[in-house]
């Protein structure tokens, strides 16, 4: 038998279907965090800094509050709105996936878990 697994991506959109938060704006807010820089984080994504600043930008706007702070003396960090943020998509995400491995066991079974023959 082979074996499957479901895999399920989120996003917070507006109502023409704008990504306001989704995995790529939670990885830049989670390097912006870690790096504390807009460039680094660009780096570390293969991204232009441009296009960095440019979904922050765009996330900013949608909720129209400022969700990093940037100075050029003691670098970029997170709003108290940004890592709010950052922190409901990290809740919302987890409760989806535990609500999606549910339905996927109640539709498929245990045996759609079954990875090299061991449950995972």
């Amino acid at each position: 038998m082979v074996s499957f697994k479901l895999k399920s991506r989120h996003w917070i959109v507006d109502e023409f279907d704008r990504i306001i938060i989704g995995e790529g704006r939670k990885e830049i807010l989670e390097n912006i965090e870690k790096t504390g820089s807009i460039n680094q984080t660009a780096k570390r994504m293969r991204m232009s800094y441009k296009g960095v600043w440019s979904k922050i930008k765009a996330t900013e706007k949608y909720l129209d509050k400022p969700i990093v702070h940037a100075d050029r003396k003691s670098g970029t960090s997170l709003t108290e709105e940004g890592k709010e943020l950052l922190k409901k998509y990290g809740v919302l995400k987890e409760r989806c996936l535990k609500e999606d491995n549910d339905i996927f066991d109640r539709v498929f079974g245990q045996e759609g878990r079954v990875i090299g023959g061991k449950p995972k």
